[in-house]
This record gives structure tokens, C-alpha cells and sequence, in this order.
């Protein structure tokens, strides 16, 4: 087939395919033509847009990042925050029925308030830095101390040291014949580690009691996590900066969200930092790192098993079979050195407190009972119990089917896929907390806000074209 295209001239660009017709030859007796129009430069959109298309989700100028944090940097937005975060605290010394949890409002609530008139009386560059850390001061810090000072927490604090104290002296964190509610230890194995402290430095002493509580060790942890996470995750520079997440991590940690888990028991937040370094080390191929991660979460309680899946198919959609089967087999081959022993001495115990008590199946019902569907479901006897079991098992099958077919592509998009798992199963359990869902929400939020930007999809790289846009055609010679 013969060419007639004039030889070294380009092809001009077309409106769909990305190339138009040859120009017809003119002769040169012929009267001079039109001026051409210029050629139109590449669309960053390939076609025009169709009539009723959608535009979820949000394109970048619309929502993004930088924006967000604008409108957070505005004092409304602050003080409207500091006034939410003081009428949370100061609804539970009058609903709830937990003596801490009562102190914790009344000592949190004016923290607060101070923080919101710091807001609007400093000047701008002070004001929120100001606020964080008096809301930090009041709302952690003050309520901690004094609980730590007077011995006071919810049973789960004595759950983990009583198993450390057995752990190392009957080999093993469970009580064989549980009789009252705080008989039983609904933890794996890794959580007794969290009260070894207690047993080094005992209570005599006002320092040994607050060095040895095993809420400041599950504070350590979720600070060390939630930084770690945050450096992997930002920005490489000029795109980023290298300060810490110093601001960021005190308005977090000064939430309800997080302070009152915190100050009272705070059992959760060692998963939840954990669970977000998992997918921040999944997403920068540390195979070997991700996988003592998530083995760690998969020790410390069962809830945390479904990160172990969501970070190998993290690995797999991004490096390849290889990187994914390494941590599958260092998170699963060290997860069962820590549980196996215990599954073999004291099968029938780890499986009647592990279980089946946070599921509502012994005859000592778990305290968990805040009024979630799940728990409404069940307060209907063992029809409607069977129905919010079967509700949870249907909702975490559809999870994993929309897993298994759409596999996450960046660590924010994995934090997403677990989150929602997460949520569906407090939700629909039979029993559960409230403060269960702060796993979720801060797996939402954290590798967001580190990665600064809003979108689940990784960012193209400098230089790197996307797959399947037009590329402008180079002249043939």
C-alpha cells in the first residue's frame, strides 16, 4: 500500500482518534487558500464529555488537600471543632454510668472550651498550635495523671497486666475457669506485653504506678506508629517538607475520638497504629517490616486479621507475587509461633474468652454493649442473635469479594478497604462499643492527611505518562 503523505511532514492531530485526515494537496497555480487554523494541543481529557456522566470522584481542583487544610486553618472551623469536641465531653457525666469516664468529661470539657477561646482571641499564627496543646493538656494529660495516680481505669488495663503477671508465672495469659466478667481475657497472646511493665515496676511508688500502667505503654505505641506511618507515607520532597506531624498528632490524639479510649483504658490504640504502618510499609515494598507489622496486629487481637490480606494484596497489585507470598509467610509464620502454644495448652480457654465471649456466645455476657445494631439485633434472644451473625458473615463476604476484585492500588486505598470492614463488623456484631469505631475513622483519616492528597489512587510520577492518553505523533522522515 503506497503512502501519500508528503515525507517528514506530521500528522496533525484529530478530535478522537488522535489523528486527522492528510490535508489535501494544493496546486500551486491555485489561488493562495485560508490560513489554516492552528492545531488544537492535547486535551488532557482524550473525549468530550458525555451527557450525564459522572464526575464522583471528585477531580483535584475541586477537592483536594491543600484546600481542606485552608478551610481547617480558619478560626470558625476551629472553634466549631473545640465547641463539638466540649459538648462530647460534657454529655458523659450525665449519660454515662463509668466513674472514669464521667472525670474524664468533667476534666476535658473546659480544656476544651479554653482551647476554642484561644482560637479566637490569639493571633492567627499562635492559635492553633495554642489550642491543640491546652486541648492535649486537658483532655489527656490531666485526666491520665490523675487516674494513673489513683489506680483508677476500666477493667480491660487490669485484663492485660493480670496476663502478663500470669504469663510469666504459670506460662500462660488465660485463667482456666473464668467465673466473673473480668475473668476473662478476650486478648492474644502479644497483648500481655503491654503489662510487663506493671510487673517490673510495680505499684509502691507514685512513679512506679504511672511508669508501670499499661495505657502509657499503649500511648507510646500509637505515637511511635501513627510518626512512622506519617514519614512513609508524605510526600517526597519539593512536593513535601520533612517536619514532623507534631500538630497534626496533637489535635488527633486531643480528639474524643482518641482521648477518652486514651485516658481510660486505650487497649485499641496499639492496633491502631499498627494497622496504619502496616499498609504505609505495605505501599513502599517493606516486605520484611510489613510482615513483623502485621503479625504483631494478628497477635494482639483477632479483629486485626483482615490487615493481614489487605496489606498482601497491597503488595501483590503494586511489586508482583513475590514481595506479596514474603509477607503473607512471615505474618502468618510468625503469628502462629506466638498463638500455637497457647492453641495447644489451652485450646478450649482461648477459644471460649477469645471468641466466643467477644461475640456474646458464653453465659457471663461482655460489658460491650453500646447500642449498635448488631446489639439491638441480638437483644432479641438467639433469633435475633443468629440474624446479627449471619448480617456480619454476609457483609464481610461482600468485602472480600469487592477485595479480591478491585485489590487496592496505594496504602490510602488499602486503609479504605479495611476501614470499612472494620466498621461493618462493630456494627453488626453482637455485641460492641462505640469507641470500637475509632479503629476505622482513623484509618480513614491518618494516611490521608499524611500523604496530602484526598484521592485513593497513587500519583503519577514526574516524567511517567499515564497509561492510555494520546501521545503527540513525531514526524517521519
Amino acid at each position: 500500500m503506497v503512502s501519500t503523505r508528503t515525507p517528514g511532514y506530521p500528522r496533525p492531530r484529530g478530535r478522537f482518534t488522535g489523528r486527522g485526515g492528510t490535508p489535501a494537496q494544493t496546486s500551486t497555480t491555485e489561488a493562495p487558500a485560508r490560513p489554516r487554523r492552528p492545531q488544537r494541543g492535547l486535551s488532557v481529557r482524550p473525549f468530550p464529555r458525555q451527557r450525564g456522566e459522572s464526575t464522583f470522584p471528585p477531580t483535584p481542583a475541586r477537592l483536594n488537600t491543600a484546600r481542606l487544610a485552608g478551610l481547617a486553618s480558619t478560626r470558625t472551623v476551629q472553634l466549631l471543632g473545640c465547641l463539638v469536641a466540649a459538648g462530647w465531653a460534657a454529655a458523659f457525666p450525665l449519660v454515662s454510668d463509668l466513674p472514669n469516664q464521667r472525670q474524664w468529661g468533667l476534666i476535658a470539657a473546659p480544656g476544651y472550651v479554653l482551647a476554642g477561646v484561644l482560637c479566637l482571641t490569639l493571633p492567627r499564627r499562635f492559635a492553633a498550635k495554642a489550642a491543640a496543646s491546652v486541648a492535649l493538656v486537658g483532655a489527656v494529660l490531666v485526666p491520665l495523671g490523675l487516674l494513673a495516680l489513683q489506680g483508677r481505669h476500666q477493667s480491660e488495663v487490669m485484663v492485660v497486666e493480670r496476663s502478663a503477671h500470669l504469663l510469666l508465672t504459670t506460662g500462660t495469659a488465660y485463667l482456666p475457669h473464668p467465673a466473673v466478667v473480668t475473668d476473662y481475657n478476650p486478648y492474644l497472646p502479644a497483648m500481655s506485653l503491654f503489662g510487663m511493665p506493671r510487673q517490673l515496676f510495680g505499684d509502691s511508688t507514685a512513679v512506679a504506678r504511672v511508669a508501670g500502667d499499661a495505657r502509657i505503654w499503649f500511648a507510646l505505641t500509637f505515637f511511635v506508629c501513627m510518626l512512622a506511618a506519617w514519614r512513609l507515607l508524605r510526600p517526597a520532597r519539593p512536593g513535601g517538607d520533612g517536619r514532623a506531624p507534631l500538630l497534626p498528632l496533637a489535635v488527633l490524639t486531643a480528639s474524643p475520638l482518641i482521648a477518652l479510649a486514651l485516658v481510660v483504658g486505650g487497649v485499641d490504640l496499639p492496633l491502631i497504629g499498627v494497622c496504619c504502618l502496616a499498609m504505609a510499609l505495605a505501599e513502599r515494598d517493606r516486605t520484611v517490616a510489613a510482615g513483623l507489622v502485621l503479625a504483631l496486629a494478628c497477635t494482639l487481637k483477632w479483629t486485626a486479621w483482615p490487615a493481614l490480606p489487605v496489606a498482601v494484596l497491597l503488595l501483590w497489585r503494586l511489586y508482583g507475587r513475590r514481595p506479596a507470598a514474603r509477607t503473607a509467610l512471615i505474618g502468618v509464620g510468625v503469628s502462629a509461633l506466638v498463638i500455637l502454644p497457647s492453641a495447644l495448652t489451652q485450646a478450649d480457654a482461648l477459644r471460649e474468652q477469645v471468641v466466643r465471649f467477644p461475640l456474646g456466645m458464653t453465659a457471663i455476657r461482655t460489658p460491650a454493649g453500646s447500642p449498635l445494631p448488631g446489639k439491638v439485633l441480638a437483644g432479641f434472644g438467639p433469633t435475633g442473635h443468629a440474624i446479627s451473625l449471619a448480617l456480619m458473615t454476609v457483609a464481610l463476604v461482600a468485602v472480600a469479594i469487592w477485595l479480591l476484585a478491585r485489590p487496592p492500588v496505594s496504602a490510602i486505598a488499602a486503609a479504605d478497604l479495611l476501614a470499612a470492614g472494620l466498621a461493618i463488623a462493630f456494627m453488626l456484631a453482637p455485641a460492641g462499643r462505640f469507641g470500637y469505631l475509632a479503629l476505622p475513622a482513623v484509618l480513614v483519616i491518618w494516611p490521608r492527611l499524611a500523604a496530602r492528597r484526598w484521592s485513593s489512587r497513587r500519583p503519577v510520577p514526574p516524567g511517567r505518562v499515564r497509561p492510555g492518553r494520546p501521545q503527540p505523533a513525531l514526524p517521519r522522515g
